[in-house]
């Protein structure tokens, strides 16, 4: 039960340290073999250019991208030295979610950046909120500032729905390797705490049954 092989969502032209280092520890963590992904498109300003000139900025846009890629490469194969079983690297010119959701396919999982004070540039950054829809895949969202992913608890917070039970099974490599799980519900009307009980109680046991401790919490 492991995560064999991790795919990481890079944003070109923008802050990646948090990224690469939880990406780095996850692949040291499950012997992974990561894949490093990044896509991004020029866009072009909004006033209007023609001719000679309008290929010209297009040509110096594609070139800067470019540049900014292959530097990210380099920094990504930097941060996997000694952490990953193996290590790849795709690029493309391209939309980043619709780039990263057709390449999820050769993953596991897919790690990508999160901020939800921010504006994503979508010819830059492929968001959670795009690929949650698109990949098929479990997503591990690292925020800005993240130094180490932090394994000492987790929390699932449980509703008994499809998608929880989806996202508890996909998260099972994951919850194998943290050392407290809480599995909380919450009673949404009057009368119900005892239903939620038993729901929480059914997947407590199941995770245990998967080798994971977790324990129950209906507040």
């Amino acid at each position: 039960m492991t995560y064999a092989t991790a795919m990481v969502s890079l944003a070109v032209g923008q802050p990646n340290e948090a990224l690469l280092e939880v990406s780095g520890q996850l692949a040291a963590q499950c012997s992974a073999k990561v894949i490093g992904v990044a896509a991004a498109m020029f866009s072009p300003p909004m006033y209007f250019l023609e001719g000679a000139a309008s290929q010209q900025l297009l040509d110096q846009g594609e070139a800067a991208i470019a540049k900014l890629m292959t530097e990210l490469e380099r920094r990504f194969r930097a941060a996997m030295h000694g952490r990953a079983r193996d290590i790849e690297w795709r690029q493309a010119v391209d939309l980043p979610a619709r780039y990263v959701a057709r390449e999820s396919r050769a993953a596991d999982i897919v790690i990508v950046g999160g901020d939800g004070n921010a504006i994503l540039d979508p010819f830059a950054v492929a968001g959670p909120s795009d690929l949650v829809l698109q990949t098929g895949r479990p997503l591990l969202v690292v925020p800005p500032g993240v130094k180490w992913l932090d394994l000492r608890s987790a929390l699932v917070a449980w509703k008994d729905c499809p998608e929880a039970r989806r996202a508890v099974a996909d998260a099972l490599p994951l919850l194998a390797k943290v050392k407290e799980v809480t599995v909380a519900g919450i009673a949404e009307d009057e009368g119900s705490q005892a239903a939620v009980r038993r729901q929480t109680d059914d997947v407590v046991g199941w995770l245990s049954r998967h080798g994971i401790a977790a324990r129950a919490q209906v507040p």
